[in-house]
């Protein structure tokens, strides 16, 4: 997005609690600092595949005078838990401050839709840019370098960052695929011709012809406002999709670590979090976050199966990655 020309004051980042640094009053860092506003969620697809850029900008210009603000606004009930954002701080290598938006107040008080968004406050505390989702990551670091100079025209300021992934670069592209779908019956949706029974285990019956974009149940699931919860071994969850990598997050059972078996058709290649084991593809869920299970070379057809070993593995939403280099 173009710097903002009309004055619009940033509303202070209260209501939340501060788990990392913080907190980040804006009426004090007047004329002390330029501010970068992150919401997000550690579960987040597009969130994460922002954070590489935002940590390094912390690290280039923090004594330049930005400071970010990272506001985690969860999107499923488990991520309100402050040692599960903690946890991802750790593994995101997040240094900057962090607070837990669990009522949304913030989130509110800037009137924000979307994960990722970025919100850009200048010395002033005007809010002079701001960026919903992935991309223009050069632009939005044009945007601070322009805002420091303003604090300090004779600050010494490196050229922008080179993109951290090929599919970042110019020309590359990104194809429509298969939007992100949920797994509780709040939003989600299930291909199976059987009603769906709310908060209580029941066996489902897959019934074997898949429509392209929608999740099938199999064996006995409990399906709950957030997720859809495996209530026996066995159960299983299919789905015929297009996009070049397959998320889904993921929770085991309270204090547990479940398992469950990743099958793919042919021409697919497993995602990070599917181990090759005794010839099978097994993805370990250990704690509440989001598991990449396919990461195809291209954009594709494909048709997936999850399987599960354990009893308690709870599934949340599906998440795709379209881009590919040009």
């Amino acid at each position: 997005m173009p710097l903002i020309s009309e004055t619009i004051y940033a509303p202070e980042l209260e209501g939340g609690q501060w788990i990392q640094g913080g907190p980040v009053r804006l009426r004090e860092l007047r004329d002390h600092a330029v501010v970068l506003v992150d919401f997000w969620d550690y579960t987040c697809v597009n969130c994460v595949r922002t954070l590489p850029y935002i940590a390094e900008w912390h690290r280039r210009y923090h004594r330049h005078g930005l400071v970010i603000a990272g506001v985690h606004a969860p999107e499923f009930s488990f991520a309100r838990e402050g040692s599960h954002v903690e946890e991802a701080l750790r593994t995101f290598k997040l240094e900057y401050p962090v607070v837990l938006d669990n009522d949304y107040a913030i989130w509110r008080a800037y009137s924000n839709r979307y994960w990722p968004a970025k919100y850009l406050v200048d010395s002033k505390g005007r809010i002079r840019y701001y960026h919903f989702g992935e991309g223009h990551y050069q632009e939005t670091e044009t945007a601070i370098q322009t805002m420091l100079r303003e604090l300090n025209p004779s600050a010494e300021l490196p050229p922008p960052m080179e993109p951290v992934r090929d599919t970042d670069r110019p020309g590359a592209v990104c194809y429509r695929v298969t939007p992100e779908l949920y797994l509780g019956y709040a939003r989600g949706q299930f291909g199976n011709p059987e009603a769906v029974v709310s908060d209580q285990p029941h066996d489902y019956a897959d019934p074997g012809r898949h429509v392209e974009g929608v999740p099938y149940l199999g064996g006995r699931w409990r399906v709950e406002q957030e997720c859809a919860r495996a209530d026996a071994a066995g159960a299983s969850i299919r789905l015929r999709y297009t996009a070049r990598e397959v998320n889904l997050v993921l929770a085991p059972r309270a204090g547990a670590t479940v398992s469950a078996e990743l099958r793919l058709s042919d021409g697919e290649s497993p995602g990070a979090d599917a181990q090759a084991h005794n010839g099978r593809a097994l993805v370990t869920v250990d704690r509440p976050r989001m598991y990449n299970l396919v990461a195809n070379q291209s954009v594709q057809t494909g048709a997936m199966e999850l399987r599960v070993l354990e009893p308690g593995l709870a599934a949340y939403a599906f998440t795709f990655v379209s881009c590919v280099i040009g």
